[in-house]
């Protein structure tokens, strides 16, 4: 396929002109790889490496592990499809998102294999959005949004078959395959069988909205009590709002995945690199 036609169905499918972002800004030192429209909006072709892409890589984040996984199939006109175009670690505070790696994004640009973000449009409402992903494969049914974010809206509430927020952990932890953060700050039953997700870090936008909606449960990624987050728990404790956290990776990973049958169901084979959830996230 061209890639410029992919772009083109990209754009059409996810990116509305009211979004906004601000990874550029961000992104200084590796300016010089970044095509000229994502340093105008931060969205969409990050590094224009390619004319032709015969396959699509999906992941979360665009790390070294996943680089040079890419690298070592050998494969050339190609496209790394990321959610975020730099990469997450809580345990590099202040700057706790980091930047590809200059070596491979050249080794990248020698191989012809482009790279791609949708952050908000992707978080956004919508058929593949991560909290609506995340929402579903925990048996969640959206019924709306909430949490507006640079255009999008990010949160869902949803319902839910289970009445105890012990067995929602049960399943959160099931499902993400690994422990997950949990605050129990407010009553043991999901009160009306609805719950809130916003997945990744939308913690603190979206906790007033939990509280004027009576819901008590918020699923998320990222829940660990810090120094950043001291006034969202307290809030969340003052409130009674139960907590549970899955990691900024585990919680997005499944919007990435959803992507595989997107690009298949537009004639280009697609995969879904699995990396390692930043545990210290919750």
């Amino acid at each position: 396929m061209k890639a410029i036609k992919l772009y083109e169905k990209l754009e059409k499918d996810f990116i509305v002109p009211k979004m906004s972002d601000e990874w550029a800004e961000e992104m200084g030192t590796v300016a010089d790889f970044l095509s000229d429209n994502f340093k105008k909006r931060s969205m969409g072709l990050v590094c224009d490496f390619t004319e032709e892409i015969e396959r699509v890589y999906n992941a979360v984040f665009p790390s070294e592990k996943i680089m040079r996984k890419i690298l070592d199939d050998g494969i050339r006109n190609v496209m790394l499809f990321v959610h975020h175009p730099s990469i997450w670690d809580i345990r590099r505070v202040p700057e706790v998102f980091q930047q590809m790696d200059r070596n491979l994004l050249e080794k990248f640009k020698e191989r012809k294999i482009s790279i791609y973000n949708l952050h908000v449009p992707l978080d956004n409402w919508g058929e593949y959005s991560t909290s609506v992903s995340l929402a579903r494969i925990l048996g969640i049914r959206p019924e709306k949004s909430f949490a507006p974010y640079f255009g999008g809206m990010v949160g869902i509430f949803g319902r839910t078959d289970l009445m105890k927020v012990e067995d929602l952990r049960k399943k959160f932890e099931n499902v993400v395959g690994h422990q997950t953060g949990f605050y129990p700050y407010g009553s043991s039953e999901v009160r009306n069988n609805i719950v809130a997700v916003v997945a990744g870090g939308g913690m603190s936008e979206s906790l007033e909205e939990i509280v004027q909606n009576d819901v008590n449960v918020l699923i998320t990624g990222i829940s660990a009590k810090n120094d950043h987050s001291k006034n969202s728990h307290e809030f969340a404790e003052k409130h009674k709002i139960n907590i549970l956290g899955g990691t900024h990776y585990s919680t997005e990973k499944f919007a990435c995945m959803a992507l595989v049958e997107y690009f298949g169901k537009i004639g280009l084979p697609s995969e879904f690199i699995e990396d390692e959830p930043v545990m210290e996230d919750i």
